[in-house]
């Protein structure tokens, strides 16, 4: 596991003690940082304390040694740390466009440093597990699953739980166990819509949106309203309230004290330093400030649109570690399966190109995962899924030409850029707070 030492670990560690096939005999972590390493080892022996079996955990900050022989690769990294992370936040936001992590002009400069490490990452994989399928968790999901393609071809393939999170919220609103329904869901990582629930045969998402008493018992419903929803026809994924109430969401955003970037540098913080100082209290630290942090997810745009304070519904995520976890099985042959992934179209939608990675439900068994057709397109989604993926491309041929024009391409034409001149001065102020992007700066 590439990241070895970030906070989510635990997550994955906690589902693999807990499987019942013990389909992972040794889990290696891997992480640059050994302070972040043996915080979150000391997570996960007291984690393990009890349990029948576990893996067997070795963590190193060599990256050969981690990837040597491997079969499978989780790649979870953060190149520039949560520091990156404020600054693409924070610059955006001073230029008046929106700073999120893997949304918008933030999303383009997390990408602009993201996609040479990946590379390397997946040319190492390559030489050193040439067998191994590569899981990949780092964001923007989407992009950098396709600039890893590249190398690794279909041997690569992202993951999100955002998805089959939105999934279960909506099969509870309907009142149906979620093993029951079929999802009918297209889109990119973090731009993506749901726009049927087969149940028995029957597509009932007509009657969630149809009543806005249950569209008012789960998140996305409260993000979106009931009158925009019935106007979509679907329930769009979270991350769509960025595009659909940008004007609200920057504003709001502007007004608060921290981003979300800064809150969590600060949590962290807290937390790796009280589990390197108590290595004994690391499990409950971690717990608290895992609590916390889901808590205050997407807070500024629950704060404009009204949602209020999320529900234990909300808080029911998909779990990326499940997700991983069923994907490795399928993968290895155990039974194939059926899960939302992040892979190359193949012309599964048309109108985008076929090595473009959308987020598709995939049918996977030991030959991988191929992604299934779905109904046509609707217009409005197919052309902002068009306009989105075309600055993703150009984020990556920035990042591996290292061209000015190809990195001001892209963010000024991501459809939450709505000036050029906004464009022009936010790609500054990211070379200027960033060494790794001094190449594109303004001859």
């Amino acid at each position: 596991m590439l990241g070895g030492g970030g906070f989510r670990v635990p997550l994955v560690h906690a589902h693999l003690l807990a499987d019942p096939d013990r389909l992972v005999a040794d889990l290696v972590l891997h992480d640059r940082d050994e302070h972040r390493l043996r915080a979150i080892t000391a997570v996960l022996e007291s984690q393990a304390d009890g349990a029948r079996a576990r893996p067997r955990l070795t963590a190193t900050t060599d990256v050969d040694e981690a990837l040597a022989g491997a079969d499978v690769v989780f790649s979870a990294i953060r190149v520039g740390g949560l520091r990156g992370r404020t600054l693409d936040e924070r610059i955006a936001l001073d230029h008046g466009l929106l700073g999120q992590e893997t949304v918008g002009p933030g999303g383009i400069c997390y990408a602009l440093r993201t996609v040479p490490v990946a590379l390397d990452i997946a040319r190492r994989v390559a030489a050193l597990a040439p067998d191994a399928w590569l899981i990949n968790f780092t964001n923007p999901a989407g992009l950098v699953t396709e600039a890893m393609a590249t190398v690794l071809g279909d041997r690569v393939v992202g993951i999100c739980d955002t998805p089959v999170g939105l999934c279960r919220r909506v099969a509870g609103a309907l009142g149906v166990d979620h093993d029951r329904c079929g999802f009918d869901y297209v889109g990119l990582n973090h731009l993506g819509w749901l726009r049927r629930v087969l149940v028995d045969g029957r597509d009932r998402l007509p009657d969630l949106l149809a009543d806005p008493a249950a569209l008012g018992t789960f998140e996305e419903g409260r993000l979106f309203g009931p009158s925009w929803l019935r106007a979509l026809g679907a329930v769009p994924n979270e991350y769509l309230h960025y595009y659909y109430f940008a004007r609200e969401t920057v504003r709001e955003a502007r007004e608060q004290a921290r981003t979300r970037g800064e809150f969590l540098a600060a949590q962290q913080e807290r937390f790796y330093s009280g589990a390197l100082d108590a290595p004994g209290e690391a499990l409950r630290l971690w717990e608290e400030a895992r609590a916390e942090r889901e808590r205050t997810y997407m807070a500024e745009s629950r704060a404009a649109s009204g949602a209020g304070e999320r529900t234990a519904a909300d808080l029911d995520g998909g779990g990326y570690e499940k997700v991983a976890l069923r994907l490795m099985k399928a993968l290895r042959g155990d039974q194939s399966d059926t899960l939302i992934l992040n892979v190359r179209n193949r012309n599964v939608v048309p109108g985008l190109p076929a090595d473009a990675v959308v987020e598709a439900p995939c049918h996977i068994d030991r030959n991988g995962p191929r992604p299934l057709a779905v109904d046509a397109v609707e217009p409005h989604f197919l052309a902002l899924m068009q306009q989105v993926k075309a600055a993703e491309r150009a984020a990556i041929t920035a990042a591996v030409g290292r061209d000015r024009r190809d990195a001001l391409l892209a963010l000024a034409s991501h459809p939450l850029v709505d000036s050029v001149v906004a464009a022009e001065r936010t790609l500054d102020g990211y070379v200027a707070a960033f060494p790794e992007l001094r190449d594109l700066a303004a001859t």
